[in-house]
């Protein structure tokens, strides 16, 4: 019987990505930026005057970066009325999307831990990719096998 998956929080983010093999955590105070091999997949910024509520012009001050494998990925994602992910002219050309913290629970806790193990693919090497990939254990209920 398959599982269901619940709602995210933002811990998903933080246990997903610390479970992942090689990474890093530099920065505190809910501004981590998590690494592998020396490249960043997933950081935390603090309000910034290219992320803001488009009614009041208050800035976001709880937007998650995640890097993607390609624009094409992005594209799809933050064009897909259904997500709540997004961009800005700022990241233009820059291979990640955007999520706001207080959006996370529009997710399911199997989407997050996608997201983040999809962005440590995009940036760990090909080697530990390959070595993670071939550890994972479909029985083990902290991961989604990545398509």
């Amino acid at each position: 019987m398959p599982r269901r998956s619940r709602k995210a929080r933002v811990d998903d983010v933080h246990e997903v990505a610390l479970a992942l093999p090689h990474v890093t955590v530099t920065g505190d105070d809910g501004r981590q930026v998590y690494a592998v091999g020396g490249k960043s997949f997933i950081f935390f910024r603090g309000p910034r005057p290219d992320a803001f509520d488009p009614d009041t012009g208050e800035r976001y001050d709880d937007v998650i970066v995640f890097w993607v494998a390609d624009q094409g990925d992005k594209t799809a994602m933050v064009e897909d009325p259904d997500t709540p992910y997004f961009t800005t002219p700022h990241f233009k050309g820059h291979r990640s999307v955007l999520l706001r913290a207080s959006r996370i629970g529009e997710l399911t806790r199997d989407e997050v831990a996608e997201l983040v193990q999809d962005a440590w693919l995009s940036r760990a090497s090909k080697t530990r990719a390959k070595r993670w990939l071939a550890s994972l254990d479909g029985a083990d209920p902290r991961f989604v096998r990545p398509r």
